[in-house]
């Protein structure tokens, strides 16, 4: 189901098609643009499944949508529980939207390991979408960012363990990572001549508590003051996300705000950079997390 992009009005949530009868995974959709999404597409009729890591607040979220709703655990830094996940799950799934991350905190690692940003950002949506891939039938849409414009791969050191450690490059690694995730996966969907898309989008400045996790207060402080000057709310930052999942666009498309340098306003397709269509490096990290995850490629749905 889609709605059409032919319109020289700005894209809002009154362009959602009606949902009803599809189901709609949102990973971290306890907050933020994944909670305000999520609001979206159970408004217009979707089943949305709340996949969190908490499940109260998952719970309590799940409450404030209109529609049917359902609250399940998933710990994306955790590839047991991602397991778990698509273990338990049966039925068609018409979009994927993989928005859970974190974003700059200080070094750690996941359950299996890796650098906790690459680890969860990608490397868990990466095995989820995999798991999940027989069963979607719609999209799968992969959240990024404009940071992944100061990303680069670094495949002889993903995880941080020689270089020194820098938050805000491991976190456009990460990001970057997610847009060649989409890059590659819409090229094997073509060539598997399956109609699922992958699609990707970014927020722009959404006010959200993403930017206000870290362990340094002036920092926390200067995101705060940041958010309420010039940020949009969560709302807005989840329309990119909305329309990638629901707009007449082409696959491996990228939606973002258009406004002020892609930070807010209404979406609209956003530019990769040249890293982020390099289909080379999306062929490698894609066969690299395969290694890493021990989740290869299924056949999609109808294909």
């Amino acid at each position: 189901m889609t709605s059409s992009s032919a319109t020289s009005a700005p894209w809002t949530t009154d362009d959602l098609p009606d949902l009803t009868g599809t189901t709609v995974i949102v990973t971290g959709a306890n907050s933020g643009i994944g909670l305000a999404a999520a609001r979206a597409l159970s408004d217009h009729g979707a089943r949305v499944v709340l996949a969190v890591r908490d499940l109260n607040r998952g719970a309590d979220a799940a409450r404030s949508l209109s529609g049917d709703a359902e609250v399940r655990r998933l710990d994306l830094a955790d590839l047991a529980s991602v397991r778990e996940f698509a273990a338990g799950w049966s039925g068609p799934i018409h979009t994927l939207v993989n928005n859970a991350g974190i974003m700059a905190p200080p070094l750690s690692r996941t359950v299996d390991g890796f650098e906790s940003q690459f680890g969860t950002n990608h490397l868990g949506h990466f095995a989820l979408t995999n798991l999940l891939l027989p069963q979607v039938t719609g999209r799968v849409v992969t959240i990024s960012s404009l940071a992944h414009r100061a990303g680069k791969i670094d495949f002889d050191d993903l995880h941080w363990t020689t270089r020194t450690y820098r938050r805000w490059e491991a976190y456009g690694q990460s990001k970057l990572a997610n847009l060649l995730f989409t890059l590659e996966l819409q090229r094997r969907l073509t060539a598997a001549g399956s109609p699922v898309l992958s699609m990707a989008a970014h927020p722009g400045w959404a006010a959200t508590n993403l930017q206000a996790r870290s362990t340094n207060r002036v920092y926390n402080a200067l995101m705060t003051f940041g958010n309420r000057m010039f940020a949009q709310d969560a709302d807005g930052g989840a329309l990119p996300t909305l329309y990638a999942a629901t707009a007449d666009l082409p696959g491996g498309s990228f939606a973002g705000p258009s406004r002020r340098g892609g930070s807010v306003g209404p979406p609209t397709l956003s530019p990769r950079s040249a890293a982020a269509s390099d289909t080379e490096v999306a062929a490698r990290l894609w066969t690299v997390s395969e290694q890493l995850t021990g989740v290869t490629a299924p056949t999609p749905s109808g294909a």
